[in-house]
């Protein structure tokens, strides 16, 4: 398998997820539509806090909130956990 079929290979995710775990270290990338929906809504999320929350203390806690579950999500929807790029991972 060459290289390029690998990452043509690891941009597919698996049934049922709408991420594909790093190669290395922790994250995932949105490869559905489902994925790049979360992605923009939580984006949209952010900016509206960002506009529309009060600066303190209100805005740190809205921001936690939109990362927990971002980061909830993302986690259920990936299989996320470290990686250190083996062929294994992949």
């Amino acid at each position: 398998m060459t290289m390029l079929d690998e990452v043509k290979a690891h941009f597919r995710a698996r049934e049922g997820y709408w991420f594909v775990p790093k190669w290395f270290g922790f994250g995932a990338t949105p490869v559905t539509w489902q994925g790049w929906a979360v992605m923009l809504g939580f984006l949209a999320a952010l900016v509206a806090t960002t506009r529309l929350m009060p600066v303190g203390v209100p805005r740190i806690v809205a921001y936690v909130a939109l990362i927990a579950a971002f980061g909830v999500v993302a986690a259920n929807k990936t299989g996320l956990r470290w990686r250190w790029g083996n062929r294994e991972d992949r």
